[in-house]
């Protein structure tokens, strides 16, 4: 058994990914691989809380596995797979939903965001998501989880449903850590840059895709939101630029206060050339990789069954356990 701590994350195949999530976990997925027993996971089951068109689902669900081997992710040293294709994430689910009162479910802020911004849409699982959130990250009795500021809370509730099991019954599950990692960049919307940049945002052009041929990163930099000054800077009103700003940074390697004081007394048409010419060149080989993996079906899907058969070694191990302390009859 490896004497590496382990550590679980996972990305919803709900559409395209974007530069943000280039920076802000698949860049750290990479690093976290050398240090971690790492279990990367494609969330198809967390994605249908949202309707999806079933070809849609299979097409984004491919798409994601090849950008994750296009980003670094190296399938003979972390196991990635498929959450679907491991029954336990479901079956724990429903166990430890038995464990979780209403006003836990109903305090999730993600929950209560969700329903005010689609409330034709719900749904028990986008109440019960949470649940099977941090079931996710116990079947794998995981060390660690990366989590950003938006998932703190789900964390939290990972947390208090193991510590709950374990007292109940006996020690069963690990209880995760936050694994805080390198500080990735926060990639702000192109056109309205106080929100973050979203793979489901109607406006195209406020999106950098990790497909986008470098003419088109070119052109929706070009055309980015910024202010009516002239000032390459952060502070207030300066949301536009100090994106430009980070975007120029995570391509270049530069720092903030470099690119500040190369661009002194420079306009914004020249800065913003500068930055599209950058991540054009930063995302071209991702890209390129890509393309590679993805027109090679069969090894996509041959990389997840060997991914999905050592996640669900690992998680029905859990998951026995569980169904045995419960009392469910052993034959």
């Amino acid at each position: 058994m490896s004497e590496k701590k382990r550590i679980l994350s996972g990305i919803q195949p709900s559409g395209v990914l974007t530069i943000g999530h280039l920076t802000g976990a698949l860049t750290n997925w990479n690093k976290m691989q050398k240090e971690f027993e790492s279990f990367f996971m494609i969330a198809d089951l967390h994605a249908i809380t949202q309707k999806q068109e079933p070809a849609n689902l299979r097409s984004w669900t491919l798409d994601t596995a090849a950008m994750f081997l296009a980003c670094g992710i190296d399938p003979e040293t972390s196991v990635m797979f498929t959450q679907s294709h491991v029954p336990a994430h479901a079956q724990l689910a429903w166990v430890m939903s038995s464990f979780t009162g209403m006003g836990e479910a109903e305090r999730m802020t993600q929950f209560k965001d969700k329903s005010k911004k689609k409330p034709d849409n719900v749904n028990v699982g986008l109440l019960s998501y949470p649940i099977l959130m941090a079931c996710d990250i116990l079947l794998y009795q995981a060390d660690a989880v990366p989590v950003g500021d938006d998932q703190k809370q789900h964390l939290e509730l990972t947390r208090n449903l193991a510590q709950r099991f374990n007292h109940h019954y006996s020690d069963t599950f690990v209880i995760p850590d936050p694994y805080i990692p390198e500080v990735g960049a926060r990639i702000m919307s192109l056109q309205e840059p106080t929100a973050k940049m979203s793979k489901s945002d109607p406006n195209q052009n406020a999106v950098i895709f990790l497909t986008d041929d470098n003419d088109t990163i070119i052109r929706k930099i070009k055309r980015s939101v910024t202010d009516s000054g002239s000032e390459v800077n952060v502070g207030e009103g300066k949301e536009g630029i100090e994106n430009l700003i980070t975007l120029l940074s995570v391509s270049t390697g530069k720092s903030a206060k470099e690119i500040i004081a190369e661009y002194e007394g420079e306009g914004y048409g020249k800065f913003k050339s500068d930055v599209a010419e950058a991540v054009a060149a930063y995302i071209a080989p991702i890209r390129e990789e890509f393309k590679r993996y993805r027109e090679d079906k069969d090894l996509l899907i041959n990389i997840l069954k060997k991914g999905d058969e050592q996640a669900n070694k690992v998680a029905f191990k859990t998951l026995s356990k569980v169904y045995k302390k419960v009392g469910f009859l052993q034959y």
